[in-house]
């Protein structure tokens, strides 16, 4: 494995209070190294940098921490994880944590696990699937104590993918941009109908970059009928 300067990286997990073993900081350069060697034949990330991976990847997944308490969390399910963020340096920095990466495309699931085996990590799994199909298995339907998603889409259709994965009590965590207010306005409904309660909006800024972290407590539980089948929480988001 290669020697980095992991200053910028240390500064940035100082900045979320975070400490790092060094065996911990070993699995994070190995997992970089991993990532941009596979990125050589697959489409995993557009950012190979190594500081850009630090701060746009390792540090964006772990700013979680900014708005939620993970300590004494039991469960982790990270849904269209692509590359494995947040949820392998989640799982990195809270080694007790049960994760699972869920993923619809099965190249990322082979890597994820090519990750999972070379980093020694236990306790966590890399399913295969559509987050609309796995809602409705009793496996993972209401589940688990933190749904989180990087991905892209509108809140109101990540609502409705992430929200039946989440336990009463628990909260799904979505990843956005700092300018999120026309997007929570019209997601209100769908969080609503799908039982959850806007908690809380953590704004921060990344880099160059504006970010948010929102938290949505579950307070009840989810219409049977939710997630509806496979493409319509994205062509015809609850609204």
């Amino acid at each position: 494995m290669s020697t980095y300067n992991t200053t910028k990286f240390e500064q940035g997990l100082e900045s979320l209070n975070l400490s790092l073993s060094a065996g911990q900081m070993d699995q994070f350069m190995l997992y970089y190294e991993l990532l941009i060697e596979k990125n050589k034949v697959m489409n995993l990330t557009g950012i190979t940098e190594f500081d850009e991976v630090i701060e746009k990847h390792f540090l964006d997944s772990l700013s979680l921490v900014k708005a939620v308490d993970l300590k004494g969390s039991e469960s982790v399910l990270d849904v269209g994880t692509g590359a494995g963020f947040p949820g392998i340096p989640l799982k990195i920095v809270f080694p007790d944590l049960k994760v699972v990466l869920l993923d619809s495309l099965n190249k990322r699931i082979s890597f994820l696990n090519e990750v999972i085996e070379a980093l020694y990590l236990d306790n966590i799994s890399a399913v295969h699937g559509r987050a609309e199909d796995f809602a409705r298995d009793v496996k993972y339907r209401e589940s688990f104590d933190f749904c989180v998603s990087r991905a892209v889409s509108n809140l109101s259709s990540l609502a409705e993918y992430c929200l039946p994965y989440v336990n009463h009590g628990g909260c799904f965590v979505s990843y956005k941009s700092g300018k999120i207010e026309e997007e929570l306005e019209t997601a209100k409904k769908a969080v609503f109908v799908l039982g959850g309660k806007l908690e809380k909006v953590e704004k921060f800024e990344l880099g160059d970059a504006e970010r948010s972290i929102l938290v949505i407590r579950k307070e009840r539980g989810t219409p049977k009928m939710f997630p509806r089948k496979a493409g319509l929480p994205t062509k015809e988001p609850i609204c």
